[in-house]
């Protein structure tokens, strides 16, 4: 019987190579990890499941950090706030392509896998070395478009046809005029990640202070099991609010791109001393963006930024609807965004930035805390 048993399986058919290398890429997939590191590397829905159910069973508490790469000190300071809080921290990395607009940056924005897999290794060492921390980084989830989007990635149009998650009125305001499906992108992936990871806790940074309305929104309008926690925006030394797309700016825009920062303060210092109207809060916001685009038009070409104000809001820290005057119980959103304009006459050998300097959309928004 063995020697039969022998025969038959000598005799059956070789497995065709290209299953052979399926299920070698497959093996190699379940256990790629960051270099020199536990961080496991998860690229399907399946493996995060399969990795996912044991931290259910043992009650471990599960942690995502969404982005899209490019990390940035604001990203770790999400990561590190997460491991202080959960056994696991997962961190998603992924350039979701229908929060871009047809004409928006999707093509040039920065794709720094290998620098970002190095910045997530140190940190897990940091935080390896910090015995005030609960857990650390468990892995990163890094999908395909075609593994977040199986029935065919429905489009960038306004009028695209698909599986949409689309928050309104909120996502109709501010950000949303400008870029009408950026806030129904995100809210699409953010609830595809959740059903992916089916996190305790989620965190979210203030400076897409809008974005966090409408994931709050959407957490409780679909009742789904997560906290969402918001952490403080994380800042250059002169104010400018970290974002991965600053690395457009290069030096010139650079200097002048704290603008936006420096009219929302004044609107602060505003409300501080005591005023409550729109329009002397916003008057004072105004003022330091027109004074500062007179300087800059007063330069000639070779020295110049030129930037356009899209908004500057004053909202209700709830709805982001706008408001008249600030309800000293509730408080209120100062928000803005500008627009940098590419370098108007480029000097020999000057930095432009990445992808040669093209337009950089910039936002930044401080919270008004209620003064009783």
């Amino acid at each position: 019987m063995l020697t039969l048993t022998i025969r038959r399986l000598a005799g059956s058919p070789a497995p065709a190579p290209s299953l052979v290398r399926s299920m070698a890429s497959a093996r190699r997939l379940a256990g790629e990890t960051i270099p020199s590191t536990p961080i496991k590397v998860l690229r399907t829905v399946d493996a995060v499941r399969k990795w996912r159910r044991p931290q259910l069973l043992d009650h471990r508490i599960v942690s995502l950090v969404p982005t899209m790469g490019a990390l940035h000190e604001g990203h770790l300071s999400l990561i590190r706030a997460a491991a202080r809080e959960s056994h696991h921290v997962v961190v998603s990395i992924y350039v979701n392509p229908a929060q871009f607009g047809i004409k928006e940056d999707l093509s040039s924005y920065p794709v720094t896998w290998d620098k970002d897999c190095k910045v997530l290794a140190e940190l897990d060492r940091e935080l390896a070395d910090d015995g005030g921390n609960l857990g650390r980084i468990s892995a990163v989830f890094a999908p395909t478009t075609n593994e977040m989007y199986p029935s065919g990635f429905p489009g960038q149009e306004v009028d695209s046809k698909g599986s949409f998650v689309v928050m309104t009125p909120v996502s109709e305001l501010l950000e949303g005029r400008t870029r009408p499906t950026f806030f129904r992108g995100v809210a699409t992936v953010c609830m595809k990640l959740f059903n992916i990871v089916q996190p305790e806790k989620v965190y979210f940074g203030q400076k897409d202070v809008q974005q966090t309305v409408v994931i709050r929104n959407m957490v409780r309008d679909f009742m789904l099991p997560i906290d969402v926690v918001v952490g403080h925006t994380s800042r250059e030394p002169d104010g400018l609010a970290l974002s991965s797309r600053n690395v457009y700016l290069g030096e010139r825009r650079r200097k002048a791109a704290v603008v936006l920062n420096r009219a929302l303060r004044a609107a602060e210092e505003r409300y501080e001393n005591g005023a409550s109207d729109r329009d002397s809060i916003l008057g004072a916001a105004n003022a330091v963006t027109t004074g500062t685009l007179n300087e800059q038009m007063a330069l000639g070409p070779e020295a110049r930024v030129k930037f356009e104000v899209d908004y500057i809001s004053l909202a209700d820290p709830w709805t982001m609807e706008e408001i008249d005057r600030v309800d000293p119980k509730v408080g209120g959103i100062l928000s803005g965004a500008i627009k940098m304009l590419p370098v108007e006459s480029p000097q020999p050998g000057e930095d432009l930035g990445h992808s040669g300097g093209p337009a950089v959309r910039l936002i930044d928004n401080i919270v008004l805390e209620p003064s009783h």
